[in-house]
This record gives C-alpha cells, sequence and structure tokens, in this order.
C-alpha cells in the first residue's frame, strides 16, 4: 500500500507547495486556496483508487509528468477561483496553462520510448486533458459568455450520459483525430485567456474549437451507437484491431 500512494501522496505535497508560491507572488486568497486544495484531494484520491485497484505498481514514467500537469491544472482552477472576487493575474494564469498544455505532448512520448503505456496512464491522461480544459472555459465563459462552458461540459456530459446508455461507456478504437481536438481546444482557450485577440477573432475561435469537438464526440457516439448490440467481447476485439 505503501508503494501504491507514492504517487498520489506526492501530489498531494505538492499542491499546497504551489499554492504557497502563488500566495506569496500573487497573494493568492482563500477562495484559490480552498478550489486547490479540493481539486487536488479529488484529483489524487481518484489516482490512488485507481491503482489500488490495478494492483501495489508504481506509477510510470509518463504517469509522473501527467501528475504534474494535474498539479498544474489544480493551480489554474485555484487562480480561476480567485478571478471572481480579486483580480487575476493573467499572465501566470496563462503561463501554467501552457505548460500543462506542452506537458501533454511529453507524457505520450515518455510512455512510447519506455514502453510503460497502459490504460490507467491513458485514462489519468485524458481526465488530466479534461479537467483543464475545463477550468479554462470556465475562465473564458466570464468574460465571452456562457456558451463556452460547453466546450468544458462536454466530456463530463457524455460520461453523464454513459450512466444511462451502458453502450456509451463501452472502448472505442483510438482516433488520434480525437487527441488532436483536444489539444485544440486547450489552445484556443488559452490564447482566449490571455486575451490576445480582439473579441470577434477570440468568439470565432472558441466557436469553430466547439463544432470540432461536437465533430468528434459525434464520431465517437456514433461508431458506438453502431456498435451497440454488439458483446463486450466483441467489441473489444474490434477496438484493438483498430487500434493495432
Amino acid at each position: 500500500m505503501r508503494v501504491v500512494q507514492t504517487g498520489p501522496a506526492t501530489g498531494l505535497l505538492a499542491q499546497p507547495l504551489l499554492l504557497g508560491v502563488l500566495t506569496v507572488t500573487l497573494g493568492l486568497g482563500t477562495a484559490g486556496w480552498v478550489t486547490g486544495l479540493l481539486c487536488a484531494a479529488l484529483t489524487n484520491g481518484l489516482l490512488a483508487a485507481a491503482l489500488a485497484r490495478n494492483g501495489p505498481a508504481r506509477p510510470g514514467p509518463a504517469d509522473w509528468v501527467t501528475l504534474v500537469r494535474a498539479t498544474l491544472a489544480c493551480a489554474v482552477a485555484a487562480l480561476v477561483a480567485d478571478a471572481f472576487v480579486r483580480p487575476v493575474a493573467v499572465p501566470v494564469l496563462v503561463g501554467l496553462a501552457s505548460v500543462a498544455l506542452l506537458l501533454d505532448a511529453v507524457d505520450g512520448y515518455v510512455a512510447r520510448r519506455t514502453r510503460t503505456a497502459s490504460s490507467l496512464g491513458a485514462r489519468f491522461d485524458m481526465e488530466a486533458d479534461a479537467f483543464l480544459i475545463l477550468v479554462l472555459s470556465v475562465h473564458v465563459a466570464a468574460s465571452v459568455g456562457p456558451w463556452v462552458l460547453a466546450i468544458g461540459l462536454a466530456r463530463y456530459a457524455l460520461g453523464a450520459a454513459g450512466r444511462l446508455l451502458p453502450w456509451l461507456r463501452r472502448p472505442s478504437p483510438p482516433r488520434p483525430w480525437a487527441k488532436v481536438v483536444a489539444a485544440v481546444q486547450g489552445v484556443v482557450l488559452t490564447v482566449a485567456a490571455a486575451g490576445v485577440l480582439p473579441r470577434g477573432a477570440t468568439e470565432v475561435a472558441l466557436g469553430v474549437a466547439l463544432l470540432l469537438l461536437a465533430e468528434s464526440f459525434g464520431r465517437q457516439v456514433w461508431w458506438l451507437w453502431r456498435h451497440r448490440a454488439a458483446a463486450p467481447r466483441t467489441v473489444r476485439r474490434a477496438t484493438l484491431k483498430v487500434s493495432a
């Protein structure tokens, strides 16, 4: 059990240290601390539970990179929460989000180079992406409009729908295009948060990003619907065949 908790324990220790740095440099307030610590507790708690279910194995090298991304995403969430009660240091927020986005390309590379890719690592990577996109969409929605929240909530809406429709929870073939679309969401939201484009251009970019996301999720749902009547084992074989 001590080995299983190594990654989550490190994440829990790193988060208050990062929040402390933000407090000293930016004066992070109570809202930021509460949000950052809650996000860290939830993220690392879920990671600990997933590691326990998968046996007493240490997180792989790529998982450590993803853990750094998740920690940065929690810090971004802290800044976004603080922005509702006081002016936020936009360059710092954008900088943290940018580093997290850059590391998204690193963890996959590390997993391939070290041959430590796993289903847990892939899921952790996906959830870290989704959380950062949700946090950024909340921040951008405050200035652009609530419709931007659709970008951040899409992944979670699909998960909620899967509670009612079990076929939505089945595995689908991995699609590189889906990874590209996810990266586009993060980049566009970060640029929008930076406020470097005119309002009209920002809205157009966000609209295009949302359309790409709808197309990507729509294609995934269509594939799952077409195979909804197949036995789970048959779907699994089809997924492996496509990914091979």
